[in-house]
C-alpha cells in the first residue's frame, strides 16, 4: 500500500540514515523496518507490541528506540482520509520542524504541537540492547512512588491500581487489583477487544438497498453502522450519497423512476434507548440504521443534540436523495425486507478496526453501543443491550481474561451497572499487546495521546507524560479512570489501569490530575 502522506517521513529518514552510518549500520535495517509502507506487510513481521505510535513518531524517540530495538510492525487498519492514522502522526523529526504535525485539523485532536524528539542518541540507545533490556521495575519501587499518589484524597473513597510489564505479562505492581469498581468509559477497553475477536478487524458494516420481487417496493436495510453519513464530504465512512446514486442508477437500468420507499432496523432487538435516557447528549438511540450518528450539528464527535427518530429521519434523507436523481418515492416508512429481496446497491463503513481507533481515540459512545451489538451479532446473540454485554463475556472469555467480578450492561461504560477490575483492564492491553493477536492491535493504537488527541488533548499539561502516555479516559459523576500503555524510562513498555470512586463525588479537574500525574510518574520512573 502507498500511503499518500509519507512527505515527513521521507524529507527525515535521510538524515536518521545517515546518523546511523556514522555511529552503526545496523540501524538502517531498523528505519527500514518500521518504514510505513511495510505495516502492511505486518504478517511477514511478527509484532512484539504494537505499531509505531504518535509516542514513537513525534514526542517519544526513545520509544522509538524500544521499537527499532525489538522491529515491531503491525497491521491495524486503514490510514484515514488524511494519509495518516487517527491516533498517528507523521514524524515529530521532520526538516524544517522542531515537533509534529499540527494536529488541529483532525477531529479529536488537540492543534498543538508535540515537544522536540530527543537527539539520536537516546533513539540510538535501544541498539545497544538496553533500552528494556534491563530489570522490569519492582513491586516494592512501584509501591514506593504509586502509593502516595493514590492516597490523596483527591481521588476519592475507593481507588484501585494495577501495573503490568507488556513484554512478559507479569503484573509489578497491584492495589485492590481484584475489586470491581464503574470503569465509566474504559469499558470501551473491553467492547473494542470483544468486537475485534468477534467479529475480525477487516470486517465491514454494510448498509444496503432490496428491491421486493414483482414490485417497485425498495427497503433501506441498516446494517448498524452509526458512522454512516450523508454530509457531502464523507471523510472514508460509508456515503448516504453513494448509495442514493448506486441505487438510483440500479432502478433505471430495470426502467424504474417511481417506488414506494421503506426502511428496515430489524438487526437490532430490545429497547433502542440507552438506560441514561433521550435527555442525555452523550449517546444516540441505538438503532441499526442511522446517519451521522443522529446528530443535529455539523460536529463528527463529543456530545450534541440528537434527533429523537434517527432511523426515520436517515430514510427521510435517503429519499430526497434519490429524488434529487430523479427516482420518486413515497415517504418512508418502517418495514422488514424479505429473504426473497433482490440487492440494489451496497456501501460499507471503514474497517472495524477504523471504528475501535475512532471510537477509543474520542471515547464514542455511539460506536460503542454499536461495536457491542456487532459482537452480539457475530457471536449468535440478540443485538440488545443485554445481548450485547451477555455476548463481550463470551468473548473475553474465550481469551482467558480474568472475569470475575466483571459486569458488562452496555459496551459504552455509559451505565453504572457496568463493572470491571484493574487487572481485567491491564489484561485487555496485555492481550491486544500479544504477537499472538495481532487482529486486537487496534485497542492498541486507537488510545488517545496525553496532551495531543482525543479525551487527553487537554490534559497533561506541562506533566512529564505528555505525548509518552496512551490512555483511556473514563468519567462519570464520582467515577473517574485511566487506562492504558506508556513506556519508562529504561525502555519498558507497562500497561496501567487506575480506578476511582468517590461519593460524595471529588472535583473533576483535581481527580484528573491525580490520575495523570499516577501515569505521569510510570513514564519517568525507573522503580528498581
Amino acid at each position: 500500500m502507498v500511503v499518500p502522506e509519507l512527505k515527513a517521513w521521507r524529507a527525515a529518514r535521510p538524515h536518521v540514515v545517515r546518523v546511523a552510518r556514522s555511529v552503526r549500520p545496523q540501524l538502517v535495517r531498523a528505519v527500514e523496518a518500521v518504514k510505513p509502507p511495510l505495516v502492511r506487510a505486518a504478517g511477514a513481521v511478527k509484532p512484539l507490541v504494537t505499531q509505531p505510535s504518535t509516542v514513537q513518531f513525534t514526542a517519544g524517540a526513545a520509544t522509538l528506540g524500544l521499537v527499532v530495538a525489538a522491529t515491531v510492525v503491525t497491521a491495524a487498519g486503514p490510514w484515514d482520509s488524511t494519509g495518516q492514522r487517527t491516533a498517528e502522526r507523521d514524524w515529530a523529526a521532520s526538516q524544517g520542524r522542531a515537533g509534529g504535525a499540527d494536529h488541529g485539523h483532525v477531529s479529536g485532536m488537540s492543534g498543538k504541537a508535540p515537544a522536540p524528539a530527543p537527539s539520536a542518541a537516546s533513539v540510538l540507545t535501544g541498539l545497544g540492547g538496553s533500552v528494556g533490556a534491563g530489570p522490569s521495575p519492582t513491586e516494592k519501587a512501584l509501591a514506593d512512588v504509586l502509593g502516595p499518589l493514590l492516597d490523596n484524597a483527591a481521588l476519592g473513597t475507593e481507588r484501585t491500581a494495577a501495573v503490568v510489564d507488556l513484554a512478559t505479562g507479569k503484573r509489578l505492581y497491584g492495589k485492590g487489583a481484584g475489586d470491581a469498581l464503574s470503569p465509566a468509559s474504559t469499558t470501551k477497553i473491553a467492547t473494542a477487544v470483544a468486537a475485534l475477536t468477534a467479529a475480525g478487524a477487516d470486517h465491514r458494516i454494510a448498509t444496503r438497498t432490496v428491491l421486493e420481487p414483482d414490485s417497485e417496493k425498495v427497503v433501506l436495510v441498516g446494517g448498524g453502522d452509526p458512522t454512516l453519513t450523508a454530509r457531502k464530504d464523507a471523510e472514508g465512512n460509508a456515503s448516504l450519497r453513494t448509495l442514493a446514486d448506486e441505487t438510483a442508477r440500479a432502478l433505471k437500468d430495470r426502467k424504474t423512476d417511481e417506488v414506494t420507499l421503506s426502511y428496515d432496523t430489524s438487526l437490532y432487538e430490545g429497547p433502542d434507548v440507552h438506560p441514561i435516557g433521550l435527555d442525555n447528549t452523550n449517546v444516540a438511540r441505538v438503532t441499526a440504521l442511522m446517519a451521522d450518528e443522529g446528530r443535529l450539528d455539523d460536529t463528527s464527535s463529543g456530545t450534541a443534540k440528537r434527533t429523537e427518530q434517527p432511523a426515520a429521519d436517515a430514510a427521510k434523507k435517503f429519499a430526497d436523495l434519490l429524488k434529487d436523481r430523479g427516482i420518486k418515492t413515497t415517504d418512508p416508512v418502517p418495514a422488514e425486507a424479505t429473504d426473497r429481496a433482490k440487492a440494489l446497491a451496497t456501501v460499507k463503513s471503514p474497517p472495524l478496526s477504523a471504528l475501535v481507533e475512532r471510537m477509543l481515540t474520542n471515547s464514542d459512545n455511539d460506536i460503542a453501543e454499536a461495536l457491542a451489538r456487532q459482537t452480539a451479532v457475530a457471536a449468535g446473540e440478540p443485538a440488545s443491550f443485554k445481548g450485547g454485554g451477555t455476548a463481550i463475556r463470551k468473548q473475553l472469555k474465550k481469551l482467558g481474561l480474568p472475569l470475575k467480578g466483571a459486569e458488562f450492561a452496555d459496551g459504552s461504560g455509559l451505565d453504572r451497572a457496568d463493572k470491571l477490575t484493574a487487572d481485567l483492564l491491564t489484561a485487555l492491553l496485555a492481550k491486544a499487546a500479544d504477537p499472538a493477536h495481532p487482529e486486537l492491535r487496534a485497542a492498541l493504537t486507537g488510545l488517545p495521546v496525553a496532551g495531543f488527541t482525543g479525551t487527553l488533548s487537554g490534559r497533561y499539561a506541562g506533566q512529564p507524560g505528555t505525548g509518552l502516555v496512551r490512555a483511556k479516559t473514563g468519567t462519570l459523576t464520582g467515577v473517574h479512570t485511566l487506562a492504558g500503555t506508556v513506556v519508562d524510562t529504561d525502555g519498558h513498555l507497562l500497561a496501567f489501569a487506575f480506578l476511582t470512586a468517590s461519593d460524595p463525588p471529588t472535583e473533576p479537574t483535581a481527580t484528573q490530575k491525580g490520575l495523570d500525574a499516577l501515569a505521569s510518574t510510570l513514564a519517568t520512573c525507573g522503580c528498581k
